[in-house]
């Protein structure tokens, strides 16, 4: 086993292990519209890319309602299969999932017949993320080469504070993010 496969072991426990601690009233209050400083660089953003969150990421819905209810068109990763590239369809329905079925990784994504959608800004789950930005994720690799082909787009980091590590062990296909939005502060130059 690497010592990334090992790393992300150890993250998936650590972070089972903080959102079962959080209280039910909690989690409910929890990123429920973004920072002042993430709306105002997502203000221009016609379509936004989120992920529909697994029960230990930290939650990206009420973002999606929110930027919904600012205009912006919703956007979410797509497969054909576990093999293919990561695609953005959009997402119409933040609030009932009524537009989404089940993908080849056992999570929501749009149907196949949702229209294909490149976002202007991404927000990104992760496994753990250092103070300036690196990230690590499940380990398939999907956010860096989408990443890599549009590099154009802002990436913003979802997580929990207990998320954060010191230092990750980091490849040359990695890709850094613009910042990492907490439940308690943003990681990350903005200006």
């Amino acid at each position: 086993m690497s010592e990334k496969d090992d790393l992300r072991t150890k993250l998936r426990a650590q972070r089972r292990t903080y959102v079962e601690g959080l209280p039910e009233a909690i989690r409910a209050l929890i990123m429920l519209r973004p920072p002042a400083p993430i709306a105002r660089l997502a203000a221009s953003a016609g379509i936004v890319g989120l992920y529909h969150a697994s029960p230990y990421e930290t939650p990206a819905r009420s973002y999606a309602k929110w930027f919904q209810e600012q205009g912006k068109r919703l956007a979410l990763p797509w497969f054909t299969d576990r093999t293919a590239p990561m695609l953005f369809r959009e997402w119409r329905d933040p609030h009932a999932d009524s537009d989404l079925e089940v993908g080849p990784w056992g999570t929501l994504q749009p149907a196949a017949d949702a229209p294909e959608l490149v976002p202007d800004v991404a927000f990104v789950p992760l496994l753990g993320f250092t103070s300036d930005g690196h990230r690590i994720g499940q380990g398939g690799g999907h956010y860096d080469r989408w990443l890599a082909a549009n590099p154009q787009v802002p990436a913003l980091g979802l997580g929990w504070d207990c998320q954060m590590l010191d230092k990750l062990p980091l490849e040359p296909h990695d890709h850094a993010l613009l910042a990492v939005i907490t439940p308690t502060r943003i990681y990350g130059d903005l200006d």
